[in-house]
């Protein structure tokens, strides 16, 4: 038997909650997601510079590793939707992607197990941000055997009448902490909370699923 099966205690909410589309979401999105009868995201907002709508953050050799989308910003400093936010083309930045999470997970339990999934992901070049970020949540989640349906706004709203869980796009105003789980350099730097989704998934698998049920947001 596996003695690191975490407590089975899932939470039941009956939820319908509103989250913006990010790049590989953090632990804190999937867990809405896995705990949520109804995901929306949010289509309609402002593209706001180092949220995670464009980054994601891995566990490296060197401790934690931000991994940035480079995008292309409007000529006349206006905002722009983030539906409308095209990717920069002039360097290879899903290659660097790519190598950073071998990097880091090469070595992990499940890496392998999921690479074929993960990899066409940075082969693949999306025109928009908000394309890729979506095939990002559907590839985890697939790997993941949760339900995928991608339900949109087509307004902003400032009172959803779903959970509003937008701010989980900001990760300096997202404080949830989670349960601890082995992770590949962690005799080096300990735990690291709250990181991409990946990063749970390279080290727990099928358990993982489990994990993001039973966390407490």
């Amino acid at each position: 038997m596996d003695e690191r099966l975490f407590c089975v205690f899932f939470y039941t909410t009956n939820m319908e909650a509103l989250l913006h589309p990010t790049y590989f979401p953090s632990i804190s999105n999937f867990a809405v997601m896995a705990q949520s009868d109804k995901i929306v995201f949010e289509m309609e907002d402002n593209f706001q510079k180092q949220t995670n709508r464009n980054r994601m953050y891995i566990y490296s050799p060197n401790g934690i590793q931000l991994l940035n989308i480079p995008v292309k910003h409007s000529k006349d400093g206006l905002p722009q939707k983030t539906k409308d936010v095209k990717l920069e083309t002039t360097f290879d930045w899903q290659k660097q992607h790519y190598k950073s999470l071998e990097a880091a997970y090469r070595n992990s339990p499940f890496f392998e197990f999921f690479e074929d999934d993960i990899r066409p992901i940075f082969e693949k070049k999306h025109t928009f941000l908000m394309d890729l970020n979506l095939q990002t949540i559907e590839i985890v989640s697939k790997c993941l055997r949760m339900p995928f349906e991608i339900n949109k706004t087509i307004e902003y709203l400032q009172n959803p009448i779903e959970t509003d869980y937008r701010n989980l796009a900001d990760g300096k105003k997202d404080t949830n902490q989670f349960e601890s789980y082995p992770q590949v350099f962690e005799e080096k730097f300990g735990f690291l909370n709250n990181l991409s989704v990946l990063d749970l998934l390279f080290n727990e698998g099928n358990h993982a699923i489990t994990y993001l049920k039973n966390q407490q947001l």
